[in-house]
């Protein structure tokens, strides 16, 4: 095998692999029973030799469930469409309990969006999905697709599920302008990274693995101040730390962290700054 990861699609094959794993579990925290399909061997041997894969494998199981209760809390305000912008190997469309009526458009590279057509040809999704191939970052072309969704909805909810760490701050602000600017784009769930995680995400070896698809989005700001910067404020944000003790899934770390943890631990241990360190912002318009 040549290069871990050949372009950022190939994160997709990569998740899905974990997520194929957690839904084998007993204790499942959701059932994507697509996914190890989907994921196929390639996405395996990609698990396998990714550095940091306990954690990584952890972060994304946790920011899974995240994400799904997100999306059934906005159902039940009201959200009629959801974007998932560079949607990857996502199949919340055939695992949820989502209303047959809600639209569900995945936005990808032509390459991921054949993938799941061929191979979910015969499966049936429990809402109205559409899947359209778009290469966001040619500003003409999104604008354009942005302004259709607008135009056929009356709430949407937008989602970059690990997509924005994969992009420049000036990518990001310009992503947030253009959705901002869309009036019925009413909320917006997107990756959350304290300074210290990033810096674990770009260690000399992970970049090296990473180099293909490289992580690049933190902010000289402060983090939130970002995005009200750019039209979005924060309504929530669920720590993947804090969600994790609740459902007793510790955080993998090596013992030298648990101990610097337990040695600097406050009183209240839920207010750790490791249990904050990521997670899932939910935005609404500024």
């Amino acid at each position: 095998m040549g290069n871990l990861l050949n372009d950022v699609s190939d994160t997709a094959l990569w998740v899905a692999t974990y997520r194929a794993t957690e839904s084998k579990r007993s204790d499942a925290l959701f059932n994507d029973h697509l996914a190890e399909y989907l994921a196929g061997e390639r996405g395996k041997e990609i698990a396998k030799r990714m550095e940091g894969t306990q954690y990584a494998r952890w972060s994304v199981v946790i920011r899974t469930y995240v994400i799904d209760n997100y999306i059934m809390q906005l159902l039940d305000e009201g959200i009629d469409t959801v974007l998932n912008l560079g949607a990857g190997l996502d199949t919340r469309p055939y695992r949820m309990n989502l209303p047959g009526n809600l639209h569900w458009v995945e936005a990808d590279h032509s390459r991921i969006v054949e993938l799941k057509e061929e191979k979910l040809a015969g499966e049936k999704p429990r809402c109205r999905l559409e899947r359209v191939k778009i290469d966001l970052s040619v500003d003409k072309e999104r604008g354009a697709f942005f302004t259709k969704i607008n135009a056929e909805s009356k709430k949407v909810l937008v989602l970059t599920e690990g997509v924005v760490p994969y992009l420049t701050p000036s990518q990001v602000s310009t992503l947030a302008k253009d959705l901002s600017s869309q009036n019925n784009f009413c909320y917006w769930i997107v990756d959350y990274f304290s300074r210290e995680v990033f810096k674990y995400m770009t260690r000399k070896k992970i970049v090296k693995q990473m180099r293909n698809a490289p992580f690049q989005f933190m902010p000289d700001c402060d983090y939130f101040e970002f995005f009200l910067q750019n039209g979005w404020k924060e309504r929530e944000t669920r720590y993947l730390g804090q969600e994790s003790r609740k459902l007793g899934r510790a955080i993998p770390a090596p013992w030298w962290a648990k101990v610097l943890m337990f040695l600097f631990a406050p009183k209240d241990q839920s207010k750790h700054p490791l249990l904050k360190s990521n997670g899932y912002i939910l935005l609404t318009k500024k």
